[in-house]
């Protein structure tokens, strides 16, 4: 842990992007296996230490500090475990981290993962009486798997491809193909072994990505246009007759929630598309139609079993965009053009209840393409993809290619009700809002009802001005949140607001995030959830 906790330490302690690929690439050609995989594993977010959860650490907490003292430390330094780092009292009769090897990353990742949440919390305990306080910093980090170093998946494949001379795209394409602690790949990486995953093998491969389209026109004799659908992406891999396989974007397999999906997907090849939840579409089919909004595809997503009655209610189906691989034929090197025609030979085979292709929006020019897009109030679409038609299909986003063209959001003028602590370097200042509307004009009777929870779109400055409105004005404590006076309004921007019955207001706002403070408006002017009820597509 000694290595490790150093590197997260580094890390912390730099903004420089050189600097932080340095670090990790000094570290992974330094560490051996398997405790450099573990690393990268904590750092791309793809290690789950089930058995830990923060209200274990705060019982360990409570065993040994005044529990009102840490609490008001907790306050003041905001992250939980940079606290019980700092907090937890140093035990004399126990020796300094062991040399045993017992407090190995690897043998900590190990021993963590295969223990229930009674013997995970004891070992805890036993591991941070053993370290120094950038020890516990980094086990406690690593336990609860919220590294917040200012480390991205990418950043930290980009160092790994930096330190052994390799392509960062090369990384991307067989990352996915391997568990961790990654052996293989490290292997592969310093010349010991094959490529880990053969480049035309037909497997999950890192989606191409877009590019905002802010402030510019493109010529649609270059372009496609296509409708941006609002599920989540997903691969489809089917090879050699096998069963077919469903992969987010973050390379999840979520084939057990969507089976009706991969048991319906009888052609070997790699598809890329929307999934999506069948229902009535508002913007008819010109548009594609036939896609309920992203609310109703909540109710299936993160499911490990779907019941027959789930499927009925909640027909999943996918809206295809590209063609990856055509049977065991990689065709993302083919322009745009070419592989769509491929695609749409590849889906008139498929079943039409379940894969149908994303329509290209037919416009004589980019200004009637405008008008299209600030037409379309489908629940379902978000936007227009704007498609190269000479561009390869390519891993991550590249200029020029792709553009993505969102509706412009709705807004709202919600009241702050409540607010917690941040995470990472907001972790000191109260940057998460809770903020409602009226169930009817206050001078009425009537009552806030909480309608969404934003953190984005501020400044420095107004996080710093808000912050100190929070502390200013709180009226009650729950755990880490607090309760203010109902007098700030926050204008909010949403991409679309839904029905929702597991919200008191019986709304859910997709994407809210704040647009201004208005502290110029009286906060029984905010809106009524009868005006939110009628921006419901």
């Amino acid at each position: 842990m000694r290595d490790f906790s150093r590197l997260l330490d580094a890390l912390i302690y730099t903004r420089s992007r050189n600097t932080k690929l340095r670090l990790i690439a000094d570290y992974l050609r330094a560490t051996p296996d398997p405790d450099r995989g573990w690393a990268m594993a904590a750092m791309t977010g793809a290690l789950d230490l089930r058995a830990v959860k923060p209200a274990q650490i705060g019982a360990l907490v409570a065993e040994r500090v005044d529990p009102v003292l840490f609490a008001l430390s907790r306050d003041y330094v905001g992250d939980l475990a940079e606290t019980v780092a700092l907090i937890w009292p140093k035990r004399i009769d126990q020796p300094a981290e062991l040399d045993d090897g017992s407090l190995r990353l690897s043998t900590v990742v190990e021993r963590l993962s295969t223990l229930g949440r009674v013997e995970a919390q004891q070992v805890l305990g036993q591991m941070l009486d053993h370290l120094d306080s950038p020890g516990r910093f980094a086990l406690l980090k690593l336990a609860t798997g919220a590294l917040r170093v200012g480390v991205s998946a990418r950043l930290a494949k980009t160092a790994l491809a930096q330190a052994f001379g390799l392509d960062v795209d090369a990384v991307e394409e067989v990352w996915h193909g391997i568990p961790a602690p990654y052996a293989p790949l490290f292997a592969w990486a310093e010349g010991q072994g094959p490529q880990p995953v053969p480049a035309n093998t037909p497997v999950f491969r890192p989606f191409m990505l877009a590019h905002p389209l802010e402030d510019a026109t493109v010529d649609l004799a270059d372009y496609a246009a296509e409708w941006k659908w609002d599920g989540i992406r997903v691969q489809i891999v089917r090879v050699a007759g096998g069963p077919a396989r469903l992969y987010s974007r973050a390379g999840d397999d979520i084939t057990g929630s969507f089976p009706d999906v991969a048991e319906a997907f009888d052609r070997d090849g790699v598809v890329d598309g929307e999934l999506m939840v069948r229902g009535q579409a508002q913007g008819g089919e010109e548009q594609g139609g036939a896609a309920a909004s992203f609310n109703a595809l909540q109710q299936r997503l993160g499911r490990k079993a779907v019941s027959a009655r789930m499927r009925a209610e909640f027909p999943a189906f996918v809206r295809l965009y590209d063609l990856l691989f055509d049977g065991m034929d990689d065709v993302r090197p083919l322009p745009w053009t070419a592989r769509r025609a491929r695609l749409e030979a590849f889906a008139s085979a498929l079943e039409p209840e379940r894969f149908d292709l994303s329509r290209v929006i037919e416009a004589a020019d980019f200004g009637a393409l405008e008008e299209i897009r600030a037409g379309a109030r489908d629940a379902a679409i978000e936007g227009v993809m704007l498609k190269q038609r000479a561009s390869p299909y390519v891993a991550g986003r590249r200029a020029g290619l792709w553009y993505k063209w969102k509706r412009d959001p709705l807004t709202a003028d919600c009241v702050v009700m409540y607010a917690q602590r941040g995470h990472g370097k907001r972790s000191s200042y109260y940057s998460d809002y809770t903020f409602g509307c009226w169930t009817a004009p206050p001078e009425e009777g009537g009552e806030l009802l909480p309608v969404g929870k934003a953190y984005s779109g501020i400044t420095d400055e107004e996080l710093r001005w808000l912050d100190r409105f929070v502390r200013n004005n709180t009226l009650a404590r729950f755990g880490p949140v607090r309760e203010v006076a109902k007098t700030l309004v926050l204008e909010i921007a949403f991409d679309s607001i839904h029905d929702s019955r597991r919200h008191k207001s019986g709304l859910a706002m997709r994407f809210p995030r704040i647009a201004r403070v208005r502290q110029d408006k009286p906060a029984a002017e905010a809106d009524l959830i009868a005006t939110l009820k009628r921006m419901i597509a």
